[in-house]
């Protein structure tokens, strides 16, 4: 009999706690505080939703000037239908804050628009410069948000940084060759004529054959003649082409001459002595500009 009292009372809080019986009340149990990187992330890894104020431009993203009108636009967009594709960001120890790879324009966009949060994709592992600059790069290349100027210098940083060639870089962002070289042909001319080229005021087509000179005051003239819009792309690259008289031609100290199967003769010369490797080089520059002439529909 003893026992089975004994067992009842040892049973009894169980039975009670079972049916929602309790002497005290009960109290919910906290959850461990945050850290402040994971704020705002939701259960889907590497997405998620910041503060607008948590997250801040890359002081050496190559992107460094943005269209007030445009942006206006941007946020009107976004307040109307929200925001379609989501930034990247990664998380700095040194700000304690994310750092944007790519989309600040969106960013400032939404600020404009007065919304509190931002939807991202987090890249939680360290990133290397270069990686930085190669995301930035892809993400601008593919929305076609970088001015001329930019995007060469944008190229320039990762040759620097990599030790790269421009056909290395042209094939880490799978795009042509002569995209790069083109680009970064703009890096020659002038800071001044580089200002016209990114405001628009000089197409970048035309300021690659201006490129091609090594006159500087000439490159003004015919750059304000594109500004004027009374020289086209193509009237630029047969200026550029025209050879001069022959009175101003001088002796040549190196003189090599090829044959195609196709009946055509190319012969390679230099004022002094050099070697095939220049050659190449040459040649290769002269394929450049064979091809160019060929999409400006330009007649021997």
């Amino acid at each position: 009999m003893s026992t089975t009292r004994s067992t009842l009372e040892r049973l009894t809080p169980h039975v009670e706690e079972s049916m929602g019986v309790r002497d005290q009340p009960m109290r919910m149990r906290l959850s461990p505080v945050p850290a402040p990187q994971d704020i705002g992330r939701r259960p889907l890894k590497g997405i998620g939703r910041l503060d607008v104020d948590q997250a801040i431009p890359d002081p050496e993203q190559p992107r460094s000037d943005f269209d007030s009108e445009a942006l206006s636009s941007l946020a009107e967009n976004i307040r109307n239908k929200g925001q379609l594709h989501p930034i990247h960001v990664r998380w700095s120890d040194a700000a304690h804050k994310w750092v944007i790879i790519s989309g600040e324009r969106r960013w400032r966009a939404i600020r404009l628009a007065g919304l509190p949060t931002i939807d991202c994709v987090f890249h939680d592992q360290p990133l290397t410069k270069p990686e930085i600059l190669e995301i930035q790069l892809i993400e601008n290349l593919l929305r076609e948000d970088l001015k001329p100027v930019e995007e060469a210098k944008a190229f320039e940083s990762l040759m620097q940084f990599n030790g790269w060639t421009g056909k290395q870089v042209a094939e880490s962002l799978h795009i042509a060759a002569s995209k790069v070289s083109r680009a970064l042909a703009l890096l020659k001319l002038p800071t001044d004529l580089q200002q016209q080229v990114d405001a628009g005021q000089v197409p970048a087509r035309t300021a690659y054959e201006l490129s091609k000179l090594s006159d500087d005051q000439q490159r003004r003239d015919l750059a304000e003649q594109a500004t004027r819009g009374t020289l086209t792309n193509t009237q630029a690259a047969r200026v550029v082409a025209r050879k001069p008289p022959r009175s101003q031609l001088t002796t040549v100290g190196c003189k090599q001459t090829f044959f195609a199967d196709n009946g055509w003769t190319l012969i390679a010369s230099s004022k002094t002595k050099g070697c095939y490797r220049e050659i190449e080089q040459a040649l290769m520059q002269a394929l450049d500009e064979v091809r160019l002439r060929i999409e400006n529909n330009i007649r021997l």
